[in-house]
């Protein structure tokens, strides 16, 4: 019973956080997923509801012994490396369920810094 109300509990905070947040052509949303082992995170513009860039942890090579929010760092910079080749320079950051600290604000902060606006 308690997981159902928790999974209630996420379903209706990621709705909340997405009414706010519309990716346009100009501005797309930068959406956030992590898992307790990966992070991924996605640039989608919903007026076409197409991903126009993605990055997650599977893809580096050298997190064997990092810590989490060292790989999310790293997730956040080749996300806005690759932003910066298709040519998005800004985005609408879209947090989903998840509370901005931790691995989340790390993969944000690390795009801020590598060039993408958010």
């Amino acid at each position: 019973m308690q997981e159902k109300k928790s999974n209630r509990t996420q379903k209706r905070r990621a709705c909340r956080v997405r009414s706010k947040i519309k990716g346009v052509s100009l501005r797309p949303r930068l959406s956030v997923f992590r898992s307790n082992a990966q992070i991924y995170a996605q640039i989608i513009s919903d007026a076409d509801g197409k991903t126009l860039v993605s990055a997650s942890s599977l893809e580096l090579k050298n997190k064997s012994k990092s810590k989490k929010t060292e790989i999310a760092k790293a997730v956040g910079k080749t996300l806005a490396e690759k932003a910066a080749k298709v040519g998005v320079k800004e985005a609408a950051f879209d947090r989903g369920r998840y509370r901005y600290h931790g691995r989340v604000k790390a993969l944000a902060e690390a795009a801020r810094e590598s060039g993408l606006k958010i």
